[in-house]
């Protein structure tokens, strides 16, 4: 055999070698982590319901990149030790997110009656069956990119009953994170999806340890108030999470779910228009706060009576009809898709909030007030653009000047700026 044979040969083998690891790297599956902070990587939606209707593909036509849904243990496991992923339809909603570039948030929830008289896990016996559930689920969706969360809102008597408890709470994080752990080392971990901000409720968390058993800290910051009241208790909570967080290790904040219904917390009134407008500017303002997952609740209104708070939050009707929130959330995800916020501008009032964003050599601007309509003028060169209303009406526009005046009003607009 001569030496050029044998150098075929080597750079045979060598070639060989090579494609089988590209196939191997390529065939694991990426560990699952949280978005970029680009719009609209991090915007979602709160669903009810399993299989792949044709919500999902208006979900994906709107630009959501999320959803969140129960993972609901007594429905999975109705014989011990027996899950049934495929026949409750969780099989085919995740694959039908998947294939649609949608990603998922899995509430592994409630209580099941096989191991817990309540709805709530305060026995030995039932942590470890959660935890087996937990397993057997992340086992089966692991690569699926999925963010695993560990009951829902377990800091009210109406999800943790008969007393909401600190105490047997955390033990149930430790038991299940630590299988999920086991099972799936890349695996997600978030918890404790709080109803609110409760202060109080989550230092006890932390002081009991949960910063060590999850990876994102969960939380429902609901409010009758407008979004961006919500500045003050993120600053507020990520300054309690430094104090509690293991040495080196980062807890990012996500806002798991949130919304506004048209029958407002405080019992006002709240226009299909305002809660357009309170969807688009929670996005950003989630976003400017270094917020990586939003979660809007809910996808669809829930019933039909306008007087009840709980039938009113979607961003689509019953029959599926979009509402302006449907269209608020598909133009911002639209409009801006890619860009990232850079800063707020100095504007002349506190009221008035204006954002840089940038994707590549372009400059946007997303500009509100919470106060009422006026003009304001902002600090620009002269120049031309694109001015994109809430609902996605466009205008071009030109200044000649420097400093153009705008009219600010409570619902976001939009100004693509051509680049010189």
């Amino acid at each position: 055999m001569n030496r050029t044979t044998n150098r075929q040969i080597v750079l045979t083998i060598f070639s060989l070698f090579s494609f089988s690891f590209l196939l191997l790297t390529f065939a694991l599956p990426a560990a699952a982590s949280l978005p970029e902070l680009k719009i609209p990587n991090g915007f979602g939606v709160n669903i009810h319901f399993t299989g792949e209707p044709k919500d999902l593909d208006l979900i994906a036509e709107a630009g959501f990149k999320f959803i969140r849904m129960d993972f609901s243990w007594s429905g999975i496991e109705r014989t011990k030790g027996v899950y049934d992923f495929e026949k409750t339809g969780y099989d085919a909603l995740t694959n039908g997110c998947t294939k649609r570039g949608i990603r998922i948030l899995y509430i592994l929830d409630y209580s099941n009656r096989l191991y817990e008289s309540e709805q709530s896990v305060r026995t030995d016996a039932g942590r470890a069956a959660f935890a087996a559930f937990a397993q057997a689920a992340v086992k089966r969706y692991a690569g699926k990119n999925i963010l695993w969360e560990i009951w829902n809102e377990p800091n009210i008597k109406q999800f943790w009953s008969p007393q909401p408890g600190v105490d047997d709470y955390c033990k149930l994080v430790e038991a299940a994170s630590t299988a999920i752990k086991k099972t799936d080392p890349d695996a997600f971990v978030v918890a404790p999806a709080t109803s609110t901000i409760p202060f109080d409720w989550l230092e006890s968390c932390f002081k009991k340890g949960l910063p060590n058993w999850i990876d994102a800290l969960t939380v429902h910051p609901y409010r009758p108030q407008s979004p961006e009241t919500v500045i003050k208790d993120y600053a507020r909570l990520r300054e309690l999470i430094a104090r509690y967080a293991p040495q080196g290790k980062s807890i990012p904040i996500i806002s798991g779910e949130w919304g506004y219904s048209s029958v407002n917390w405080d019992n006002s009134r709240l226009s299909d228009e305002k809660q357009g407008q309170y969807l688009a500017r929670m996005f950003l303002i989630n976003v400017q706060q270094n917020v990586p997952v939003s979660i809007w609740y809910d996808w669809k209104n829930d019933g039909p009576d306008p007087n009840e708070r709980e039938h009113n939050f979607g961003t689509m009707s019953r029959d599926l009809t979009p509402k302006p929130a449907y269209l608020a959330a598909k133009t911002l995800a639209t409009t801006l898709s890619g860009f990232s916020i850079e800063k707020r501008l100095n504007l002349a009032g506190d009221k008035d909030f204006g954002f840089l964003l940038k994707k590549d050599n372009i400059e946007a601007i997303a500009l509100w007030t919470t106060g009422s309509e006026h003009e304001l003028t902002l600090p620009l060169k002269a120049g031309q653009g694109t001015l994109v209303d809430m609902l996605g009406n466009k205008k071009e526009i030109s200044w000649k000047e420097q400093g153009l005046k705008l009219t600010a009003s409570q619902s976001p607009q939009y100004l693509l700026l051509k680049p010189e």
